[in-house]
Order: structure tokens, then sequence, then C-alpha cells
């Protein structure tokens, strides 16, 4: 025994270490932001304005960054009127920019699914090292994949695709399609994160995806369809040293758009918002900060931490006032980069579904 828990403490210590995290426990604020601020050893490509997009090669990893992610969340509906969120996200982090074949590839791979009803929570979390085959993202055709867990397609493009994961309890099998075009967010994708500092990400969306498959939990199968939003997103400076975290929320609206509003916190300052409002054809609008409003109006307790669940968002010029409620509040995530993440809903001048997340708490 002594020596399996020396073994799992290593191991752990060890995950802490090769994704750069701080692994304090006598901390309560959450560390999911961390891996995303300034600083750090290596030297990383700079996000900067003027990207010219390439595609299918940005749908691929650009390991000369510090940190990116593949981020799926969709609000789906079972034959018999079950409502289920899930989230499928693979985040890679670079340990340093030098080359390296097997294990001495610096990416490190994490994934997150959830599948999230309006009594239960499923949840699964899994690490993996680059340049050994467990996981990664290539073409020819499109593949996003860690161990078991992989989108797939039959081109080079994520969509048409399908995602399938599997672990415990519970399993999913989605085939995915976009119905609207991609969507850059902030300046032509440079997104930028601070008003001042150059803190900014590259950060595409594909918010009109349409999924339609199976879900298998606590081994009942259910037959379910909806919508998804995908993001992507890279950097090597996400943060500056004294932001804390961000709030950040997709909505499916009634009127057939989708918005994206978020705000970056800072200790001692005003936080920082950005977001957008597109339409399946392509036609988006860029909110600047001055556009948006985000106002807790409830917050709850979980273990030391205090955070917010219910919001209004407002965005004036657009004539969008909505009230924010969660589907389940038991939400926050136990990863090695805890948050909270979860299906809402809105009403107001609009009526949607969407996600929420919150970090940094």
């Amino acid at each position: 025994m002594i020596q399996l828990a020396g073994r799992a403490l290593a191991i752990f210590s060890f995950l802490c270490l090769m994704l750069l995290v701080g692994c304090d426990t006598d901390e309560p604020r959450s560390n999911s932001a961390d891996i995303l601020r300034q600083g750090g050893e290596g030297n990383y490509q700079p996000v900067v304005p003027g990207k010219k997009w390439t595609f299918p090669k940005d749908h691929l990893s650009h390991p000369a960054f510090k940190a990116e992610w593949w981020y799926l969340t969709a609000n789906l509906e079972s034959e018999s009127g079950e409502t289920f969120g899930v989230q499928w996200t693979l985040f890679r982090f670079a340990s340093g920019n030098e080359p390296g074949n097997g294990w001495k590839n610096p990416q490190r791979y994490m994934a997150h699914t959830v599948v999230t009803s309006r009594d239960k929570v499923w949840h699964a979390e899994r690490f993996a090292r680059g340049g050994i085959g467990q996981a990664g993202v290539t073409d020819n055709p499109y593949r996003a994949w860690l161990d078991n867990w992989s989108w797939r397609s039959y081109s080079d493009s994520p969509f048409p695709g399908t995602l399938a994961f599997s672990d415990g309890d519970m399993a999913a099998k989605l085939d995915i399609i976009n119905l609207g075009e991609l969507i850059f967010q902030g300046e032509n994708g440079y997104s930028r994160k601070h008003p001042t500092e150059d803190v900014a990400s590259y950060y595409f969306s594909a918010p009109f995806l349409s999924l339609n498959g199976t879900l298998e939990l606590d081994g009942k199968t259910y037959k379910v369809k909806g919508d998804g939003w995908y993001d992507r997103e890279w950097s090597s400076e996400g943060l500056s040293q004294k932001q804390e975290g961000w709030d950040w929320f997709s909505v499916h609206l009634d009127d057939g758009s989708a918005l994206m509003v978020s705000q970056v916190r800072e200790e001692g300052g005003k936080p920082y918002f950005f977001g957008s409002l597109s339409w399946p054809d392509g036609k988006t609008i860029i909110l600047q900060p001055e556009d948006i409003r985000l106002k807790p109006k409830s917050y709850v307790k979980h273990q030391g931490r205090q955070f917010p669940l219910q919001w209004r968002i407002e965005v004036p010029t657009q004539q969008i006032q909505l009230e924010v409620d969660v589907v389940r509040k038991e939400q926050w995530l136990p990863f090695i980069f805890s948050y909270w993440e979860g299906p809402i809903r809105v009403k107001g001048s609009h009526s949607g579904q969407g996600f929420m997340e919150l970090t940094g708490y």
C-alpha cells in the first residue's frame, strides 16, 4: 500500500509539473487560469494581429504556441424529451518548444468529457504525452484524439465528423455537421484579452452545429439530437499576471443568431469584455468591451469557493437583455484544472440555450 500510494503521489506530481500548474492543496482558488498567464520558460510564438488563416492547416495543432484547445459543447434532447448537455475538450500544452521525437516530444495533452442531465453529471479526464501516438491532431483525414476518445472525419475538415468517447458509465457517438460559416472572433481572429497589454489569442468558432447520435448513461441508451458550438483557440500568453479567470457564455438565441460574451476578471481592476453576435450566413457583429454588460445576480459556495450562477447579460446596441439560469447547480468539475461548466437557459428579450464556463474562482 505504501508503494502504491507513493507511486500515485509521484504520478500526480509529475502531471502537475508537466502541465505547468500549481498543486498547492491549501489554496482554495481554482488553478484553471494558471497555464495561460504570462511568463514561464520557452520562446513561444506571439499572437499578433493580421494573421492569414489557412485551412485545413489551422484545424490542426500549433506546437510553436504554448497552449491551445479544441472545444465542443452541445445541448441535446432525447426522443422521449430528456435534455442533456455535452462537453468534449482536447487541450495541448507545451513544456518547451525544442523539437523532439517519441518520449522527448514537448507536447502534453489533456481531455475532458462531461455529460449533464437535470439530475446527474458524468465526467472524466485523461492525460497523454505527445509523440507516442497516444494523442494528437492529424489530417488526411482529420482526427483529434486522446486514447479512445476521438473526433474523426472523412476529409481534412472536422465537419462533417463523428465524436466518440467512452469512460465508465458514460459513452457517446455523435455525428456532427456544420450548418454555418466559421466565425473569427475579435479582429479577424485576433482576440484581445486585456485593454492595454499585448495579451491575446487566435480564436475562431463554429456556432451552428447540428448533432445526432446516441448517449449511453448508466446502462441506458438515449437517441439524441440538438445544437452544438465549437471553439478553436491558441495562445502563448492568454492572460496577464493580474488576471484571475474568466466567465464565458455561448447561447443559441430563438431568432437563429448565436451570442458569445465573456469577461476576463482582473485583481483590483475592471474586467475586460469581448464577444460576438453571428448568423449562419457568416454575418458577424464583433462586440466591443463597451457594448457588453455582465451582472452576477446570485452566488453559491462550494468547497470554499464562492462564484455566481445566475447572471444578467445586456448588449444594449443589439437590444439584448437576458436572464441566465443553469440547468444544474452542482457542476463544479473536479479536474486538475477545476472549473464550473454546464448547460444554461436564457429568457428575456430572447429565449435560448447554451453553455456557461466559470474559471479562476
